[in-house]
């Protein structure tokens, strides 16, 4: 599954963009670099019933922003997505499928 793949069904199981998440994160004092994991998937699982492997994927955007590593952009593997910039406003308004 590719790192968008993870933020496209965590709307879908949550109802909210990933960017909604990651303001709902902020005011509960998740921002940056120092967040802790552990706080953050047990907020996710309790409020919304994520698991582990989705909210690590909202634990990377909420520490490092939408950037991602290049290593699987543009490869064929199952983990490609097609660019290093994550989408966080919304599956059905990404302008960039794939």
């Amino acid at each position: 599954m590719s790192f968008q793949a993870y933020l496209d069904k965590i709307e879908e199981k949550t109802g909210r963009t990933p960017r909604e998440l990651v303001e709902l994160a902020r005011e509960r004092g998740f921002e940056g670099p120092a967040t802790k994991a552990g706080p953050v998937a047990d907020w996710l699982k309790e409020d919304y019933d994520l698991g582990r492997g989705h909210a690590m994927a909202l634990v990377h955007v909420i520490k490092n922003g939408p950037k991602i590593s290049t290593k699987h952009v543009g490869s064929t593997g199952v983990h490609r997505d097609p660019t290093d910039t994550l989408w966080l406003d919304g599956k059905a308004t990404n302008p960039v499928k794939g």
